[in-house]
């Protein structure tokens, strides 16, 4: 009998956006965003969370927040540039993260609200109560993330599986 491994994935909205006259895909950063961006990726640092790999929106503001974010870590995983991400519905988001590689333990994804909340909130059959409360209290502001745990392969990820053990959020 083998015991299934556990997993991790760190569901992380983009920092905050610019509101400039381009398409709502093309919005970039705004100076807010490129200050909390790297403070995101300093406090995941520090929690001594490392990932194997990044799946992250296409849209100029994820892509710029991850860029900013994983300079502040240690180790550089993979990353992947998923379209699929942007507007996704929670539904998406777990068909995107079902497809991850058996290799992989610890995945971040970065996207966009409500979908990243929305699916932290159906993934969690349980959770640590502090980041419950810190959850509920806060919502999901820009450059926020939650960290959820599970065990077993990735293609088995649905509602309820997974456990809810952490919360950030800027000025947290």
């Amino acid at each position: 009998m083998s015991v299934a491994e556990p997993r991790r994935i760190v569901l992380f909205r983009h920092a905050k956006a610019d509101w400039p006259q381009v398409s709502d895909h093309e919005r970039p950063l705004a100076e807010r965003g490129r200050r909390d961006a790297p403070v995101a990726g300093r406090k995941l640092a520090d929690a001594g969370i490392s990932f194997d790999l990044a799946l992250c929106s296409t849209a100029t503001r994820t892509r710029e927040t991850w860029k900013l974010a994983v300079q502040e870590m240690p180790e550089r995983p993979k990353t992947v540039y998923e379209e699929r991400i942007y507007e996704a519905s929670p539904g998406e988001l777990i068909a995107v993260l079902n497809e991850t590689p058996d290799d992989v333990h610890n995945a971040v994804l970065i996207g966009h609200n409500p979908g990243v909340q929305a699916l932290s909130e159906i993934l969690a059959a349980d959770a640590d109560e502090d980041a419950r409360q810190r959850l509920n209290r806060r919502g999901f502001p820009t450059a926020a993330f939650s960290v959820l745990t599970f065990t077993g392969p990735w293609k088995s990820l649905e509602p309820g599986t997974a456990t809810l053990a952490d919360y950030w959020a800027p000025s947290e």
